[in-house]
């Protein structure tokens, strides 16, 4: 059996209405879940890029890819483990104003994360952090010890370290950039 992994999947889209259902949809038929998932404009303002993340083998995010690539508005679909990109999330954090009052623990605990305060209010103060998941969940266990009301974190956006290989395939294709 082959080995599990996180893959990243790039998707390289025309800007349709419905699509995001129909990506999803091959997933939901091959019963996997999605880590995560975003959408975007791409380096192109005329492509549509989303960025999934699931775990599964090699083998499947093959098959995955060539799934994608036979949707009528998909134009080019790629998949890198994490050693071929670079990737961060960002969360936010709402914790009550209370917390601060204590000495300077909780800004100990922001500095010590690289995390920065982004709103101050009577009763709470929003506290951003961008990172990978394991770095923005080492700061939301910290901060259940001193009270939060709300947490939220984005899913994660990737850039490849080589070359987008989509500029390489719309150079092919005679789009790219001259």
């Amino acid at each position: 059996m082959s080995e599990i992994k996180h893959y990243t999947i790039t998707v390289f889209t025309e800007d349709q209405a419905g699509l995001l259902s129909r990506v999803v949809g091959i997933f939901n038929r091959r019963n996997l879940n999605i880590s995560s998932l975003t959408t975007s404009q791409s380096s192109d303002p005329t492509i549509h890029r989303f960025t999934i993340v699931v775990a599964v083998s090699e083998e499947m995010v093959i098959k995955l890819v060539a799934q994608l690539d036979k949707q009528v508005d998909v134009l080019k679909a790629f998949y890198y483990d994490d050693s071929q990109i670079v990737h961060q999330e960002i969360a936010l954090y709402k914790v009550p104003i209370a917390a601060f009052s204590h000495g300077n623990e909780v800004e100990r605990m922001i500095r010590r994360h690289n995390a920065r305060v982004l709103l101050i209010e009577p009763e709470y103060v929003v506290i951003e952090k961008t990172g990978h998941e394991s770095e923005t969940q080492a700061l939301l266990l910290e901060l259940k010890n001193v009270g939060i009301y709300e947490f939220v974190r984005s899913g994660r956006v990737a850039i490849v370290k080589p070359m987008e290989m989509l500029n390489n395939y719309l150079a092919t294709l005679g789009r790219g950039e001259d």
